[in-house]
């Protein structure tokens, strides 16, 4: 009994423990994956919880390579957290007092599956695992055309469009090819039409290089396609990101089905102009061309057909013709037919230089030819004189004299002109225009004076008296000045200016007068005391109006003696022989008052001295 009674307690103890280990537990929780970019720190936490608690936790961090598991970094709870040798991770890789496992210069290989272990005396074991992600932008990618020559349409295999390269992304990019901004469906069938060749180059630094090579069987619709290719890559947080590539064109050769033959001047031909003619058709490369001028052979060099300093014989049928013997059934010719623009020379009658004299008259008759409706003009300097051809000057005077212009233009065709001239001397004796005033301060300054005359044969002056003389030619008449002393003689007879020449003499005298002053302040005439006289020497008219003033004084002055004789008459007016001299003399009772005023402020004259009056 007694062995069967241990028996059984010994099993019922181990029982008991077995329940007290199971009870325990170890909750590990890590990051399901991290995301990090290439060369920065990569941190991984985890973290954990024992029940019951306990004393000796050991955290353990694994990566696995290739199906085995190494152990990197460990730390017991409450000790030192300490590195593996001889890892990946060895001297990039610490485990800090939170066991968060912490990478620097992350590199693409370090994207693993790290497993955080807890391992907790009689609690047990347990661990999470946490993936690392690594990323990198790769490059722009490059786009290159192949080195082949041009691409023909209609070839029975696809050929080679180009070839585009992204370097150093993680993880692996793809290629998008793209023509005229459109993607292309990704195809790997080589039996069909458009089809792509990826392949990709892991380099030594864990990143990805990708290259994809396009080929196509274009037509002739993608003579002007424009092809690009773009990488797409992850970046972290779900991004999806693009770079693209610079475009090119493709050199494909397909057969001419039209010419075009093409004037480039884009205005009137003229003669004179340079003309250049264009011939091309729809294919590519150009054939070659042949050039005729009213079914004459002429020479063109690379599809242009150019004229230099074209005239009107120049005029004509232009044609081209192309042969592509990729399309010999085509029709490839053009015509152009070429008008050239002329006006003749301008024919003047009579053409020869015209010599008329003062009073006489002169005719110019002008003709001229031009392609097209034109016009005739004579000009003198930009007045136009007449517009029929004929230009007839009547009375000739010396102004009349100089050159006049007969212009021809064709105004549908810009700049299309000729033009001729003629010159008109007229000849008669001098003629002295008016000539200015001279103004000296003061008697005895030196004074200039200017003598202008018309006259050919050119006149000789004369001045009297003479003085300093220069001579000069202003258009068609002669300018003399002369420098001299204005003397009392000068002042008062002034200076003569003689012209003369084989037809005759002409003469001015010039007046030298003193320069007028200007004074401000108005003149006052006061009568015993008493200002009612007022002057404006400055106001135009004031002379005049000065002596219309004095008159009315003198017609009142012979009114007042009248009333005065009147009055004394009828004896109305009492006053003696005395007072008859107070009239004489300026003196007026008091009773009577005579007062006169202008309309004119600066032309009021007082007549009488008036008393005092305690009236206004």
């Amino acid at each position: 009994m007694d062995g069967i009674t241990f028996g059984r307690t010994s099993l019922l103890c181990t029982l008991l423990w077995a329940l007290l280990v199971c009870s325990g537990a170890v909750t590990v929780k890590v990051a399901p994956n991290v995301e990090v970019l290439k060369g920065e720190v990569a941190k991984l936490p985890c973290t954990y919880t024992v029940s019951p608690p306990s004393t000796n936790t050991v955290v353990e961090w694994y990566i696995e390579e290739q199906g085995t598991r190494k152990r990197v970094a460990f730390r017991s709870q409450g000790g030192e957290g300490k590195s593996d040798e001889g890892t990946p991770l060895t001297g990039r890789v610490t485990i800090g007092e939170d066991f968060t496992l912490t990478i620097t210069s992350v590199q693409p290989s370090d994207e693993l599956q790290f497993f955080c272990q807890v391992t907790a005396g009689p609690a047990g074991v347990a661990e999470a695992s946490t993936n690392l992600k690594v990323f990198f932008a790769p490059e722009k990618p490059v786009l290159t055309k192949p080195s082949a020559q041009a691409i023909s349409v209609g070839e029975t295999i696809s050929s080679e469009i180009g070839t585009c390269e992204a370097a150093n992304g993680h993880p692996q990019p793809r290629i998008i090819w793209f023509k005229d901004d459109q993607p292309l469906p990704e195809v790997k069938d080589r039996k069909e039409k458009t089809y792509m060749i990826p392949s990709v180059v892991k380099e030594a630094s864990g990143l990805f290089t990708i290259q994809s090579k396009l080929y196509m069987q274009p037509t002739k619709a993608d003579k002007d396609s424009v092809f690009q290719c773009t990488v797409e890559y992850s970046m972290p947080g779900d991004q999806i990101k693009q770079k693209k590539s610079d475009t090119i064109t493709i050199n494909l050769n397909y057969p001419s089905e039209k010419a075009t033959f093409s004037l480039l001047n884009t205005d009137h031909v003229k003669e004179g102009d340079n003309v250049t003619m264009k011939c091309e058709t729809d294919g590519n490369p150009q054939p070659e061309f042949d050039f005729t001028k009213d079914d004459k052979v002429i020479t063109g060099q690379n599809g242009l057909l150019i004229l230099k300093s074209v005239k009107r014989t120049d005029a004509g049928v232009y044609k081209c013709t192309a042969t592509d013997f990729d399309n010999l059934d085509a029709d490839l010719s053009g015509t152009i037919n070429l008008n050239v623009h002329y006006i003749d020379p301008m024919n003047v009658i009579p053409v020869e230089p015209q010599v008329a004299m003062l009073g006489d008259k002169v005719e110019w008759q002008c003709k001229t030819k031009a392609s097209a409706l034109h016009t005739v003009q004579w000009k003198k300097g930009s007045e136009v004189l007449s517009q029929d051809g004929t230009l007839s000057i009547q009375d000739i005077s010396y102004d009349k004299a100089g050159e006049y212009m007969c212009v021809g233009a064709v105004p549908s065709v810009p700049g299309l002109t000729a033009q001729a001239s003629v010159s008109l001397t007229v000849k008669g004796k001098p003629m002295i225009e008016t000539p200015a005033i001279g103004e000296v301060g003061k008697e005895g300054d030196m004074v200039t004076l200017k003598c202008s005359a018309y006259g050919s044969p050119a006149p000789q002056f004369t001045w009297k008296p003479s003085g300093k003389e220069a001579v000069s030619v202003e258009g068609n008449k002669m300018v003399s000045t002369v420098t001299l002393q204005a003397t009392a003689e000068v002042m008062k007879d002034g200076v003569i200016c003689e012209v003369s020449n084989e037809h005759g003499t002409d003469s001015k005298t010039l007046v030298v007068s003193l320069k007028r002053a200007i004074d401000n302040s108005a003149d006052r005439v006061l009568l015993s005391g008493n200002p009612v006289l007022k002057s404006a020497d400055k106001q135009q008219g004031g002379s005049s109006g000065v002596v219309i003033a004095v008159v009315v004084c003198v017609l009142l002055l012979l009114l007042l003696v009248a009333l005065i004789y009147f009055l004394n008459k009828k004896s109305k007016l009492p006053c003696s022989k005395k007072d008859k001299k107070e009239v004489a003399s300026g003196e007026v009772n008091n009773d009577i008052v005579v007062e006169m005023k202008t309309d004119k402020a600066n032309e009021e004259a007082g007549l009488l001295n008036k008393r005092p009056s305690t009236e206004q």
